[in-house]
């Protein structure tokens, strides 16, 4: 079902709380920067998009289940894939794994807005990014 982005993250001491296991908000900070990174592999870019005035992403929506804690130390693997595209939005699925273990996992609704705020139809070009993200075919 499409291809699947893979970002390393180590967890350190600043990453977790007193009893030495990740603070939960940090899980966040770990998925968004899998979720930059593989914009910026897929070409999509985020930062000339708000310098020009286009727009920028915010999250809409976010559901997420923590399965195992994370600890110090811990190399864990953040797990992208995009499984919806939308004119304005996209869902990306993401799994933070330790080894095999699922340690948390999440589904990110992302929208496109002007710099006013509003919901702004994305640039075709990264629809088209997104499309081949998710294993899709461009359509004419």
């Amino acid at each position: 079902m499409g291809s699947e982005h893979r970002f390393p993250v180590r967890v350190y001491f600043e990453d977790t709380d007193l009893s030495g296991v990740v603070y939960h908000a940090n899980y966040l900070r770990f998925m968004e920067r899998a979720r930059s990174d593989m914009l910026r592999a897929a070409g999509i870019d985020q930062r000339g998009a708000f310098e020009s005035g286009e727009g920028v992403y915010a999250i809409t929506n976010l559901a997420i289940r923590y399965r195992a804690p994370a600890k110090l130390d811990d190399d864990l693997l953040i797990v992208s894939r995009v499984m919806d595209t939308k004119a304005v939005s996209c869902v990306i699925q993401q799994r933070v794994m330790r080894g095999g273990l699922l340690v948390a996992e999440a589904d990110v609704t992302a929208a496109f807005l002007s710099p006013e705020g509003k919901p702004r139809r994305q640039p075709q070009p990264w629809l088209e990014a997104f499309r081949r993200l998710q294993g899709e075919e461009e359509t004419v």
